[in-house]
């Protein structure tokens, strides 16, 4: 059956949802800093390489409770604000807490499976220099949206979520 049976609203353009998600990492950085900041305050850290292991722990949470809260309150952040966009449920209303942070864990899995394939077929051909493509493991997101039918991201589709385009002008 179509998402169009389910879901009125369009899904945005891949073009709209990659600006969207560089507007979220430059908006990221200033949670990173702030937490980042708070965190060396409070265990006095005068190195970087100093409880590394809980930094990055502690910024993945941080990072997780940022869009659990958006998505759960108003199934956007400030970026798909601006961009006029929204997650929500197959039926229209807003993820619950287990399917906004399943949607969030799988978020980070397909990029991490694309990296250790990178680092794999970097150490296969003894080209260390491979290595530098990890930065465009992110767009291995958008890899599925070609094959699926609907335009979806893969986390969308397996966490039963769908991002739409509430700009009114959009013909339906």
């Amino acid at each position: 059956m179509s998402a169009e049976a389910f879901f009125p609203l369009p899904t945005p353009s891949r073009w709209r949802r990659f600006l969207c998600m560089v507007y979220e990492g430059i908006l990221l950085f200033g949670i990173v800093f702030g937490v980042l900041l708070l965190f060396d305050f409070l265990t006095q850290s005068r190195h970087a390489l100093f409880l590394r292991d809980a930094r990055q722990v502690i910024l993945f949470l941080s990072i997780g409770l940022y869009f659990l809260l958006c998505w759960r309150r108003t199934g956007q952040t400030l970026p798909m604000k601006t961009w006029h966009m929204r997650l929500q449920m197959a039926d229209g209303s807003k993820p619950s807490w287990l399917r906004a942070l399943y949607r969030y864990l799988l978020m980070w899995v397909i990029p991490l499976v694309f990296a250790l394939a990178l680092h794999f077929a970097a150490a296969a051909v003894h080209q260390p220099t491979l290595l530098l493509l990890i930065v465009f493991t992110p767009l291995s997101l958008f890899i599925w949206t070609w094959v699926d039918p609907d335009t979806l991201f893969l986390h969308d589709r397996l966490a039963g979520t769908r991002i739409v385009d509430l700009r009114p002008h959009i013909k339906q």
